[in-house]
């Protein structure tokens, strides 16, 4: 079949119940967390992307047994450190950086040395930002052109707690370093930056020696050495990265409306809910419950008959960072000129999202200023596409893609999108949803 989709018409009116994929985010950790327990822990809904694949695929080769079957998983933990593995091991992280760089906290202590590698988009992404920290605890570094994969991790029977200050809004270094606090002696201190907190929130669950102080512009977590960590039995609730193309494409739609099921509504993951708000559209939360840490609701939007333009603010930057790609197209649509900055976050990520941020809003016609790590859109409320536009060569990057097609079936045109098993990452049944919708 080929690997590209073609879009000839704009979508029709929709009024729809679905459910997305399993969170990304919590299907990792999980797998992580579980391959550290003692005992068999247990998920339902379990996201079967590449990047959660990929980790269950590591933790095998790291002497874990794991049962899979659909979206149900076993995983066979044995213990913190029970972790079994011949000398010259390679793991492949593939296209995760949340795999990549949450697994170097875990190895901190590793006896031989470990091989990390990815493929050509991973590779090309910042390690650097963790092997630095994780190199005080104690372990060794040595990365490919001083900053990306492949790396070699050498470990530290003698590992020592850090003070580390994380200013770039990253879960994904935070995290790490929370993995590194747990194989080291002593009380590692992190001042982190307020972004994504799923870590804190199922190591708080678990019970395990970790205390969180949230400041107003930072968050203060104390990590003490772990012994042991009890079976985790996960019903994963749906990701709201992936529920956001579906909104989007609801309020891009004329006289449609949406409910997504048993959605994560983590605070720290709710920016663009804030964002679009501001923006003039309406949400409801029905069926709101605390699960395991995290609050899940169903979430109900209609198409709005207004969009404001929005200046954003930058304490949203960081809950919103997987979904501005989407959140351009409804600045696109609203009237007035809306603004983002502090957004060179945006670059770091599976292909430059900011430069593609820009291509596509230029395909569509879409006035933009852009600067190094902002853009100023200026919507265009009465917008529609009348020509050819080809999207391709974007790393590969499954949110570049879905982007794509919810701006093809909201604004018209004729696209062909290539690299359509992209979504194979995050999101493998988003085109099946998508034509759900259709009927």
């Amino acid at each position: 079949m080929p690997n590209f989709l073609i879009v000839k018409k704009k979508i029709n009116k929709f009024n729809k119940k679905i459910i997305v994929n399993g969170d990304k985010s919590l299907s990792i950790r999980w797998v992580l967390l579980s391959s550290l327990a003692s005992g068999v822990s247990r998920a339902k809904n379990l996201l079967l992307s590449e990047d959660v694949l990929a980790a269950i695929k590591v933790i095998k080769k790291l002497g874990v047994k794991v049962i899979l079957r659909k979206n149900y998983c076993k995983i066979f933990g044995n213990g913190v450190d029970g972790y079994n593995y011949k000398k010259n091991l390679s793991l492949n992280a593939e296209n995760s950086g949340t795999l990549g760089r949450l697994i170097l906290g875990l190895l901190i202590n590793t006896p031989y040395t470990i091989k990390l590698i990815g493929d050509k988009s991973l590779s090309q992404r910042d390690f650097k930002r963790v092997a630095k920290p994780l190199g005080k605890f104690g372990a060794k570094f040595n990365l490919n052109k001083g900053f990306g994969l492949p790396l070699k991790i050498s470990g530290s029977k003698n590992l020592k707690p850090i003070q580390y200050t994380e200013n770039k809004g990253s879960a994904q270094c935070k995290s790490s370093v929370i993995f590194g606090g747990m194989r080291s002696n002593g009380e590692t201190v992190i001042k982190a930056k307020k972004s994504r907190n799923h870590t804190e929130l199922m190591c708080k669950y678990l019970n395990l020696p970790i205390k969180i102080e949230n400041k107003k512009n930072y968050d203060l977590i104390k990590i003490n050495k772990v012994n042991n960590i009890k079976k985790i039995n996960y019903r994963i609730p749906s990701d709201i990265s992936s529920a956001a193309f579906f909104i989007v494409l609801t309020i891009l739609t004329n006289d449609s409306s949406i409910t997504i099921k048993n959605v994560n509504i983590n605070p720290s993951r709710i920016g663009i809910i804030i964002i679009l708000k501001k923006m003039g559209v309406k949400f409801i939360f029905k069926n709101k419950r605390k699960y395991k840490g995290e609050i899940i609701a169903d979430i109900n939007v209609k198409n709005p008959k207004k969009l404001k333009s929005i200046n954003c603010p930058k304490d949203l930057i960081s809950k919103a960072i997987d979904e501005f790609l989407v959140i351009f197209l409804v600045a696109a649509k609203a009237k007035g000129i809306s603004y983002f900055k502090n957004l060179s976050e945006l670059n770091k990520k599976e292909s430059p999202r900011l430069d593609w941020a820009v291509k596509i809003l230029k395909f569509m016609g879409i006035k933009i200023i852009r600067t190094k790590d902002s853009i100023k859109i200026f919507g265009n409320p009465k917008l529609k596409i009348n020509k050819k536009i080809t999207i391709k060569n974007f790393l590969k990057d499954h949110r570049v893609f879905m982007t794509s097609v919810v701006a093809a079936h909201s604004f018209g045109g004729y696209w062909t999108i290539h690299d359509k098993d992209s979504i194979k990452t995050s999101f493998p049944s988003f085109l099946k949803i998508l034509n759900k919708l259709k009927k």
